[in-house]
């Protein structure tokens, strides 16, 4: 009798440590529909409203060339990336073979996330709020790294500043490039909506 009423426990305890989805929009959509976007329209005078820079998408990379020849090590990483992102990571594939740094064509050497919708607003909204004041220090991110198309790029050396990463689970170090890549026409524009999204840039 005792194994029956064991075995109709179970599920029951399994219901209760599933996680609930997300629901209603993500507060950072929320904050560009409401607010972001009147300001770049006053600020910059747009004729249409089409021209209003957006985000489009947020890409994280990691680069494993030291683990190419670490299975576990590039299975490791791609694990922590695709949890700290929320979606499952891609590994990246040389393409073509470098003698010096002993790469073949082919061979792993990285990991990569590509957030769009939803997604990219959930996990911007953690970096800039939660994350970078994680970081010791931290004075604010550079506004120099803008590639002259609207689009910025930054570094982060360490993937441990993530709440999803659990010190105690982690076999080394490894840094990531965070791309956001947006509709603005200028680095001017890109930088304004970044700003008023909440990238803590260093102030002058």
């Amino acid at each position: 009798m005792a194994k029956k009423e064991t075995a109709q426990a179970a599920p029951k305890k399994k219901a209760a440590v599933q996680a609930k989805p997300f629901s209603g929009a993500p507060r950072l959509k929320t904050k560009y529909n409401e607010e972001v976007v009147p300001a770049l329209q006053e600020k910059f005078k747009y004729e249409n409203v089409m021209q209003i820079p957006k985000l489009d998408k947020i890409i994280l990379n990691m680069g494993l060339g030291s683990e190419k020849d670490n299975p576990k090590g590039i299975e490791k990483a791609v694990e922590e990336l695709s949890n700290i992102a929320g979606q499952k990571a891609v590994i990246t594939k040389a393409k073509k073979s470098v003698a010096n740094f002993k790469v073949r064509e082919g061979m792993n050497i990285g990991a990569k996330v590509t957030l769009r919708g939803d997604r990219m607003y959930y996990f911007a909204d953690k970096l800039m709020n939660i994350v970078l004041p994680r970081v010791r220090d931290f004075r604010g991110v550079s506004d120099k790294s803008f590639d002259g198309r609207g689009n910025y790029a930054m570094g982060v050396r360490e993937q441990l500043i993530f709440p999803e990463i659990n010190y105690d689970d982690v076999d080394k170090t490894r840094g990531m490039n965070i791309v956001f890549v947006t509709s603005a026409q200028t680095d001017e524009e890109a930088k304004e909506l970044l700003a008023l999204l909440g990238m803590p840039f260093v102030q002058d």
